[in-house]
C-alpha cells in the first residue's frame, strides 16, 4: 500500500498537462472490466461507446456509458472477440467488429495487435437490437469508422492478403479499395470532418513502425504526416479539420503519449505528460472534451478518461 501511495503521489507531481483540465477517470475495475480502452462520443457528447474485456473474460465487449447518470449498456451480443465502436453521426445506431472467435492475447506491454479471423462489420441500435452484419466471409474486417453524413464507412481488412484501407456504403454495398500495398499494415481510419480524406497508420518503412499519413478517399494524394524513428498510432481528427491527436512512443513503449499535430505545419505539441501509457484520444464534436485510454489511475489496468481540451494553437 505504501509502495501504491508513492506511485500515485509521484506521478501526480510529474504531470503537467496545461491542455487538459477536470481530468476524471470514467471506467473502473470495480464496473467489473479487466481493462477498458478505445472510447468514442456520440454526436450530443452525452454518451460514449467503448470496448472493455469484462472481468473474468479475455475477449473486449462493446459498451455505452451514459455521461449524466452513467448508466452502463453492454451492445455486444454474447458471441466472441468484439473491437472498435464507432456512433452513427445523424441515427441511433452504432457500429463495431465481431468474431466468433478468441482473440489471441499480445505480449505484456506490446503495441502489437491480432488480426482476429471472420472478425467482420455490424451495424445495430443503441441497445444492441437490430444487429444487422455489412461484411461477410474469412478476412479481417475492423478498424471502422463512419463519415460525417453517415453514408459511409471506412475500414481496414485483409481482403487482398494485406491489410489495406477500404471504404463502403453505410448499408454494406459497394466496397473500394482505398490503399493497395503489400506486406505493410495499413490501418486505423477516420474521415476527415468534411469526408474528402482519411487519415490512417501504416508501417511502410519497416514492420511495425507506425507512422501517420492522409489520403483522399478516392486513393490519391497519399500525403506522410510524421517522419521519425518512433511509433506514432491511433489518430483522430480535431473537429476544425486543421489538426490531429495522436498516440506516440517517444517517451518510451511503457510511456505512449498524446500529441496534438497541425496539419499545415506540422507543428506538434505534447498533451499527455503521465509516467504511464496514454493513448487512443477522440474528441467531441466542438473539440471541447478529450477521451483517452490510459493506465494513469491508482489501479494502474487501461481505463478510459476524459478532461476539458484547451486548444495549444488559437485558431482551432
Amino acid at each position: 500500500m505504501l509502495l501504491l501511495f508513492f506511485n500515485i503521489l509521484f506521478a501526480c507531481v510529474w504531470a503537467d498537462e496545461p491542455y487538459l483540465q477536470n481530468i476524471e477517470q470514467l471506467t473502473y475495475p470495480d464496473m467489473g472490466f479487466e481493462k477498458a480502452g478505445e472510447a468514442y462520443f456520440n454526436p450530443s457528447g452525452d454518451k460514449i461507446s467503448f470496448q472493455a474485456v469484462p472481468t473474468g473474460e479475455s475477449d473486449y465487449q462493446i459498451f455505452t456509458l451514459s455521461l449524466n447518470d452513467k448508466k452502463l449498456t453492454r451492445i455486444s451480443p454474447e458471441l466472441g472477440a468484439c473491437t472498435c465502436s464507432f456512433f452513427h453521426p445523424k441515427k441511433p445506431k452504432i457500429l463495431f467488429a465481431m468474431s466468433p472467435f478468441k482473440a489471441a492475447q499480445a505480449a505484456p506491454g506490446s503495441y502489437k495487435w491480432d488480426f482476429t479471423p471472420f472478425m467482420n462489420i455490424y451495424e445495430c441500435d443503441l441497445d444492441g437490437d437490430n444487429l444487422t452484419q455489412l461484411t461477410f466471409g474469412p478476412a479481417y474486417h475492423a478498424e471502422c469508422a463512419y463519415s460525417p453524413d453517415g453514408e459511409k464507412i471506412c475500414f481496414a481488412s485483409d481482403l487482398d492478403g494485406s491489410m489495406n484501407l477500404y471504404v463502403m456504403n453505410s448499408d454494406g454495398t459497394d466496397i473500394r479499395q482505398i490503399t493497395h500495398t503489400k506486406g505493410s499494415y495499413n490501418g486505423g481510419p477516420f474521415f476527415s470532418p468534411d469526408g474528402k480524406s482519411l487519415i490512417f497508420r501504416a508501417d511502410y518503412d519497416e514492420p511495425h513502425r507506425l507512422q501517420l499519413y492522409k489520403i483522399n478517399i478516392d486513393g490519391s494524394n497519399l500525403t506522410r504526416l510524421t517522419d521519425d524513428p518512433h511509433v506514432n498510432w491511433a489518430p483522430f481528427w480535431h473537429p476544425s479539420g486543421k489538426a490531429i491527436a495522436y498516440t506516440t512512443s517517444k517517451h518510451g513503449h511503457h510511456q505512449y503519449q498524446l500529441y496534438l499535430m497541425r496539419l499545415d505545419t506540422f507543428e506538434a505539441v505534447r498533451i499527455t505528460d503521465h509516467p504511464s501509457f496514454n493513448g487512443l484520444p477522440t474528441f467531441n464534436t466542438d473539440g471541447s472534451k478529450l477521451l483517452w485510454t490510459s493506465k494513469r489511475g491508482s489501479d494502474q489496468t487501461s481505463q478510459i478518461f476524459i478532461a476539458d481540451f484547451i486548444p495549444p494553437f488559437e485558431d482551432l
